[in-house]
């Protein structure tokens, strides 16, 4: 009995030496966590950047438009037409229609004349 005891003892304080030399696995996950926070931040940084250069790009086109020479107007997209004449198919009126496509009365009510 007294030799399964120091056995087990034996054994033990072997494991528990062991456990001192055994490679950590949740730091290697911890550090590769971290790695992906600071990749996600990096690109979310640089996003805000790009974002940021676009605003100040369109708020210089905006000051371009507002200016004493008004750029001709700029044609309508395929995509809103199509918006505009399946919403008129559909017995949308002609006000909603302006709403919902951004566009006036007049450039809704030409584009359903086109029909």
């Amino acid at each position: 009995m007294e030799a399964i005891l120091i056995g087990l003892l034996g054994f033990s304080i072997l494991l528990f030496f062991l456990s001192f030399f055994q490679k950590d696995r949740y730091a290697v996950i911890e550090k590769e966590v971290e790695e992906l926070s600071m990749t996600v931040l990096q690109e979310n940084y640089q996003m805000k950047k790009r974002v940021k250069v676009l605003e100040e790009e369109l708020m210089m086109d905006g000051e371009v438009f507002q200016g004493r020479n008004p750029s001709p107007k700029k044609p309508i997209h395929e995509v809103v037409k199509n918006q505009v004449i399946a919403l008129h198919q559909q017995g949308t009126p002609l006000e909603q229609i302006a709403k919902q496509s951004a566009l006036t009365k007049s450039e809704v009510a030409h584009i359903i004349s086109k029909l």
